[in-house]
């Protein structure tokens, strides 16, 4: 089975500082037919204005991810954490029983440009926990690179799930599989550029949902980059 999410049939909001595109249900967007992919439940694709962002608001219960696509964002949480976090970097903030930040376009001249994903913890009250890792971009460029994986399992940043995150860098005019074990699931993120995926042209903002398939096949004749999660 699989299943094209457009990029622009997904919930879209113009606050002016922000510029944001739901691929599943979020705040005001309500979609029954998106409410999440298996244990993952959120990616917004924003877009923020220099110096502009999210005031102090807390969440609970959920591994969010930051993936920075342009710019940089400066966050701040109540565990003390500082940092600014820019391309070429990932960021995991477990918020378990409760966590609160900010996070704001460290930019008083450049637009910011972010993936933000949020994926369903295994259990519930988890103690909050924080972890910003740099991505080494040659890594990525032609080959499956790990950025998220389970507790206990190797990979850079680690989730309270058994969910993993591989990201690629496909190259002009290559082709290059993923092959999906028995019983999981995957869901593709578009982040920049073109490309086939076992017959679907996908786009930037594009997303497909994968069950029951055991090799997917990527085929480019540019440059792009995705994500794709592995999912229980």
């Amino acid at each position: 089975m699989m299943k094209v999410r457009k990029s622009l049939e997904r919930g879209h909001f113009d606050f002016g500082w922000l510029d944001t595109y739901h691929t599943f249900s979020f705040g005001d967007y309500q979609d029954p037919k998106y409410e999440g992919f298996r244990a993952l439940r959120v990616i917004n694709e924003d877009r923020v204005k220099p110096s502009k962002g999210f005031q102090p608001h807390s969440h609970r219960d959920m591994e969010i991810i930051t993936y920075i696509l342009s710019g940089a964002l400066q966050h701040e949480d109540s565990l003390g954490n500082r940092f600014v976090i820019r391309r070429g970097e990932i960021q995991r903030m477990s918020a378990g029983t409760g966590i609160t930040h900010s996070e704001f376009n460290a930019s008083k001249k450049e637009e910011m440009h972010l993936l933000q994903i949020w994926i369903l913890p295994e259990q519930r009250n988890i103690a909050p926990g924080y972890e910003q890792i740099k991505i080494n971009p040659k890594e990525m460029k032609g080959k499956w690179k790990l950025l998220v994986s389970p507790e206990g399992k190797e990979g850079p940043v680690k989730i309270h799930q058994d969910a993993s995150i591989f990201g690629l860098r496909i190259q002009e005019d290559q082709e290059i599989s993923y092959p999906l074990s028995k019983d999981r699931h995957a869901w593709i993120q578009v982040a920049q550029g073109r490309l086939d995926v076992s017959g679907h042209p996908l786009e930037q903002g594009d997303g497909l949902a994968v069950s029951k398939l055991s090799e997917i096949v990527f085929r480019s004749k540019e440059e792009a980059e995705l994500l794709l999660f592995d999912l229980a």
